[in-house]
């Protein structure tokens, strides 16, 4: 009998757990309790509508070989259609995609006609794991591309991705490890975490040297890895980036989406960036505009594949 080396196990055991990533553990109807739909109302006056034309899913799917918790929401109708990954902000808990956020976001993009899978990240709502704020935890929104290609009437050649605040971060690191995204918007997206915290010292204290591994020895490498604007010219350059960002925003500080755009006009990168006056965080003043603008972009350039301009200067 041949006895295997560790090396030959550590690759099969590596193999086997890469060939599970996303892989549905499992897949439940998810219904909005009517004791929220007053309150969501206000949040969301398309409730009954969205309700009447898009079905909701809580998920459970492996990456890396954890369990991790997420949603999915899909027209009713039938058909195939394109898909968005939605990639949510905040921190552990904090953040997580309740009915708000899964009507506001997936809901809504849904109604559009497209399937839309977003991730609580590892170690969150009862995933298995820890989260690493933009560590091992891009992972989880990379597998979610496969988690689409088991979907019934999921087109898997055109994905677009759609990342609000460190979900913006999360967007811009899965751009730099996958070329299968057609387009990604990126709204209020942490893309300099030095800028992060000099205008929020408690963005510091209490999330990235809580969640980022290893902080005390590596925090210049931790930041930098969650900092785009270091690394713009990875970002796969195949993807045309939407930035959307209000100028009165103390979360995420208008400076770094100003130096991000700088980062890819610089490597000519396919941009659009909309600085919303007077817009906060979520840019809930502007919402209409908002939406707007998103699903031009989303139909544009994932529905409908269009090619981007030519970035050389040109023209009269």
């Amino acid at each position: 009998m041949r006895i295997l080396s560790l090396a030959c196990i550590s690759f099969l055991i590596t193999f086997s757990v890469a060939a599970q990533n996303g892989k549905i553990v499992e897949q439940t109807l998810y219904t909005i309790a009517d004791s929220n739909k007053v309150r969501l109302k206000k949040l969301v006056p398309e409730l009954d509508s969205l309700l009447s034309q898009v079905d909701f899913y809580k998920l459970t799917y492996l990456s890396d070989g954890l369990k991790v918790k997420g949603f999915m929401a899909m027209p009713k109708r039938k058909g195939t259609f394109p898909c968005v990954i939605y990639n949510r902000g905040g921190n552990l808990d904090f953040g997580a995609i309740g009915d708000g956020q899964l009507l506001r976001y997936l809901g809504v993009v849904a109604s559009w006609g497209y399937i839309v899978v977003g991730s609580q990240y590892r170690g969150n709502m009862g995933g298995e794991g820890k989260e690493e704020f933009g560590g091992r935890d891009v992972n989880d929104v990379v597998n979610l591309i496969p988690v689409l290609a088991a979907m019934p009437g999921a087109d898997t050649s055109r994905i677009g991705m759609y990342g609000w605040s460190r979900g913006g971060m999360m967007t811009y690191r899965a751009l730099t490890l996958t070329n299968k995204i057609k387009a990604a918007v990126v709204g209020s997206g942490m893309a300099n975490a030095y800028t992060n915290i000099r205008k929020r010292p408690e963005m510091d204290t209490f999330v990235f040297s809580q969640l980022l591994p290893d902080y005390a020895h590596n925090r210049d490498r931790g930041l930098k890895e969650r900092s785009a604007v270091y690394w713009a010219d990875q970002i796969n350059k195949a993807t045309p980036l939407l930035i959307l960002q209000g100028s009165a925003d103390w979360r995420v500080s208008p400076d770094e989406a100003l130096e991000m755009v700088q980062k890819l006009y610089e490597v000519k990168h396919p941009l659009r960036f909309i600085l919303f006056e007077g817009g906060q965080h979520s840019l809930v003043e502007h919402r209409a505009e908002v939406d707007r603008q998103v699903k031009d972009f989303l139909d544009r350039y994932v529905r409908d594949r269009r090619k981007w301009p030519d970035m050389e200067p040109h023209g009269d």
